[in-house]
């Protein structure tokens, strides 16, 4: 079973989010607050620690939000999951609606080390069932 590390939301799109202490998640919304809330595909972006490892080594203060990502996790492989996956965090029910993204613009990561994971390895989801997460819920892909 993964954990949830961090959870992280930013207020205008284009910039690293940052750290909060849980997240208020609406169905077919997303993350109340969050730029990138609204009725489309992506409305949570997900990462994992695994992937973001890949990257410490030139970026060993790099903090959770650096990659944009909402959901920070630890013990899964997340990109690979297909797409339709169903995950339990806390008491949030998400379906995985994309695996990477395209990256339309040179992000602070990759200018920096000339390689970004999330484009990769970060996946979206939104929101079937809503509720609260905070770092230390535990993740499962449910049945």
């Amino acid at each position: 079973m993964a954990e949830i590390v961090a959870v992280c939301i930013s207020v205008e799109k284009g910039t690293q989010k940052f750290e909060v202490p849980e997240i208020v998640l609406k169905k077919d919304h997303g993350i109340v607050g969050d730029a990138h809330a609204g009725n489309w595909h992506r409305q949570v972006s997900l990462l994992g620690e695994e992937s973001v490892d890949k990257v410490r080594g030139l970026l060993p203060q790099i903090k959770p939000g650096a990659f944009a990502e909402n959901i920070l996790t630890r013990g899964m492989i997340l990109y690979e999951l297909p797409v339709g996956t169903r995950l339990r965090a806390g008491e949030v029910l998400l379906e995985v609606t994309q695996i990477g993204k395209e990256c339309h613009q040179g992000c602070e990561i990759r200018r920096l080390t000339g390689d970004c994971v999330m484009p990769r390895e970060g996946i979206f989801a939104k929101v079937l069932e809503e509720g609260n997460i905070r770092p230390g819920d535990c993740l499962e892909v449910e049945e």
